[in-house]
């Protein structure tokens, strides 16, 4: 079907199709960083539940180093803080995508006679409940 479209419809096509891209690397990226927020709060709760006296260790690549409590819960608190201010940043980022995919999708359906969804324009990112009314 490309091959009929007019090379103004086909460069935005194309553009939709790399911002598909873009939003599946964010929200890939996202859901990593969530992944490693979690099990880094849960590593500072339970560092809760640790006498401060204990002996504790760090892993630093493929070896355990030992540690003093307070700098353990430093460093935890830090990545826990990186980590949330790194999720807030991918969504926003996702969400800008999210829009431009939208602009261009409508701007495609214009330069083809504004007929509904489907056809070459289904399948677009995940865009959540309210995506098709465009």
């Amino acid at each position: 079907m490309q091959g009929n479209l007019p090379p103004e419809a086909q460069e935005k096509l194309e553009e939709l199709q790399d911002l598909q891209e873009t939003a599946q690397q964010v929200a890939q990226q996202k859901q990593q960083a969530q992944t490693q927020l979690t099990e880094s709060q849960n590593a500072l709760e339970a560092l809760e539940d640790i006498d401060p006296d204990s002996t504790m260790y760090r892993e630093v690549g493929e070896l355990l180093v030992e540690t003093e409590y307070d700098e353990a819960e430093d460093d935890l608190s830090e990545t826990v803080d990186n980590l949330e201010v790194r999720v807030e940043s991918l969504e926003k980022q996702e969400e800008r995508v999210e829009e431009q995919f939208e602009e261009l999708q409508s701007d495609l359906q214009e330069m083809l006679g504004g007929g509904g969804g489907g056809g070459a324009l289904g399948g677009g990112p995940d865009v959540g409940p309210g995506a098709g009314g465009a």
